[in-house]
């Protein structure tokens, strides 16, 4: 083999792995949204997991990708580690399309219509296509297309590439020699576990075998141990996600090399001891393309079959390899904070989800405002130390969320996001800030309300009632605004501006009447200046909760 050779080869394996990454992107970019969707009709059903497992890898062409999502989804509790049991299966059978997508690199040259088939025929078509799409494509949908039809060209470019490079090597004995100690199962199960663990793509390695097979100097009997090998070090990813995550995530990871150990072991067991009695003649035969393709889709679809009626004994054997933990399970946070586990960093590689987790801790976020609203309202009536302690904790609460919000966003900011994500983004930002703001000022008007008690001043009957009136349509104005978050109806936006208007007409109200009362004595000058300050502060709660819905209608409007 030359030099010029291995250069080749490497740069071959640098579009291959290049073009697997660019594809991967594209296809989690143009599912988005529409992957959480699925995966929220999940049921305990393990047999619809498996197909909603292998339906989800075959469309991002990730198998490492599903499960660290899996491992994410039950961290944050929106799964339950039996669901995740089906997923997983189904993980490894949809990651198969890919291998099935690169033996056509292994197309033989020839007179039939299966000729345009082969990468050299169709790849340099699809590139045009994708450079047209991504670089003249008015809308996201277009360039997403585009950058879909690119990688794949990639992909199958380098394939072919490598596959060239690689051809010479079919006639030096050292290379089918070092081929032949893998016919050794344990040999070869090592080989393929750490080459998996090293590129932690299965696809990636079954991809890069493929193409070392067209020198046609490695056997099957090379080839089905290195498969094995392959699928046990794609769980690497996902161990390596779990890392510092709660015990039930890491028995996620742990459910998926489970799974793939005891199905190699079962399916190695019995093929060695049929091929005892009865050998297998094609195990000497050169292996190709389309029968690692075949082999690597048997395996997956053998190991689900015989495993999945014993799924819940997969999730015992998880819960004893992490065992719940005597004491408080890892101090878990008060429920006030546990929507914040919605935003797991293993979301952030699919931009489109992680800013629908995302959206889901703001609406935790915004209902603690609303009862941090609800709270100082009521000090207004009927003060109580506990409460006015209770309102500072929410505060402090709320507080949390916005660093650890907006903490998430910037992450994902960092990602490759479609215009309709960036604008979602810009928008969470501007209502999270929003959000904080309301929870400030009610904590304002309590330590307000608690120096008046210290004072031990009180407001007149008459300023109480319309303090109370005003507050009853504070209050309103934010639940409209919780609802127009939740569901951004014409009738809800009408209901919001109606509400406006009567509060600027009663807030100009209570400043006329409290000059009278001063002018009358009724009222003090000091307790003129705390209600000039509780009216401040509701009225910048107002305000805030405005602009929140403007931020929304904005974001509508785009």
């Amino acid at each position: 083999m030359k030099i010029s050779d291995l250069f080749t080869m490497i740069g071959g394996l640098a579009f291959f792995l290049y073009g697997m990454h660019l594809l991967g992107e594209a296809l989690a970019k143009a599912s988005g949204s529409k992957m959480e969707a699925l995966l929220a009709k999940m049921t305990n059903n393990p047999l619809k997991g498996v197909l909603l497992g292998a339906c989800i890898t075959a469309v991002i062409q990730s198998s490492s990708a599903t499960t660290v999502m899996v491992v994410g989804f039950v961290n944050s509790g929106l799964m339950q580690l039996e669901q995740a049991v089906g997923m997983i299966m189904g993980a490894n059978i949809g990651t198969t399309i890919t291998s099935w997508l690169l033996s056509l690199a292994g197309i033989e040259d020839g007179h039939t219509i299966l000729t345009l088939f082969k990468p050299e025929t169709f790849s340099p078509v699809l590139a045009m296509a994708g450079i047209v799409l991504l670089m003249a494509g008015k809308t996201e949908k277009k360039k997403n297309a585009g950058s879909i039809l690119l990688g794949f060209s990639i992909l199958m470019f380098g394939m072919n590439t490598m596959s060239s490079a690689v051809k010479p090597l079919g006639n030096i004995p050292e290379f089918s020699n070092l081929f032949v100690r893998f016919s050794n199962p344990v040999m070869g199960i090592i080989a393929g576990t750490i080459l998996t663990a090293l590129i932690q793509s299965s696809s990636a390695s079954v991809g890069i075998l493929q193409a070392l097979c067209m020198t046609g100097a490695i056997p099957y009997s090379a080839v089905l141990p290195i498969i094995m090998g392959q699928n046990i070090g794609t769980c690497i990813t996902a161990l390596i996600s779990s890392i510092g995550a709660k015990p039930n995530a890491k028995r996620a990871a742990f459910l998926h090399l489970y799974f793939n150990l005891i199905g190699t072991v079962l399916f190695m067991s019995g093929f060695y001891a049929i091929h005892l009695f009865y050998p297998f003649a094609f195990l000497e035969e050169a292996a190709t393309p389309a029968g690692i393709a075949m082999t690597h889709s048997f395996f997956n679809l053998f190991a689900t079959l015989v495993l999945l009626p014993f799924s819940g004994r997969l999730v015992r054997l998880a819960h004893i390899s992490v065992p719940t933990k005597t004491t408080y399970e890892a101090e878990l946070p008060v429920k006030r904070l546990a929507p914040l586990s919605n935003m797991d960093k293993r979301f952030l590689d699919n931009p489109a989800l992680a800013l629908r987790q995302c959206r889901k801790t703001t609406d935790a976020m915004i209902n603690l405002a609303s009862e941090t609203v609800r709270e100082t309202l009521a000090l207004l009536c009927h003060y109580q130390p506990e409460k006015a302690e209770y309102v500072e904790a929410l505060e402090n609460d709320i507080d949390k969320y916005e660093d650890c919000i907006n903490d998430y966003l910037f992450r994902i900011s960092h990602a490759s996001l479609s215009e309709s994500n960036l604008l979602e983004l810009t928008m969470l930002q501007h209502c999270v800030g929003d959000i904080e703001r309301i929870a400030d000022y009610a904590l304002s008007i309590t330590i307000g309300i608690r120096k008046i008690e210290k004072k031990n001043l009180h407001f007149s009957k008459e300023a109480k009632e319309e303090l109370h009136l005003y507050g009853d349509i504070i209050f309103s104005l934010l639940k409209y605004t919780i609802e127009y978050w939740e569901n951004p109806a014409p009738i809800t936006a009408n209901n919001i501006r109606q509400l406006e208007n009567d509060r600027n007409r009663i807030a100009q109200r209570i400043l006329k009447n409290h000059k009278k009362r001063l002018k009358k004595g009724k009222c003090s000058v000091n307790m003129g200046f705390l209600l000039s300050d509780v009216l401040s502060g509701l009225d910048r709660i107002a305000k805030h909760s405005r602009h929140i819905v403007d931020s929304i209608q904005d974001f509508s409007m785009e």
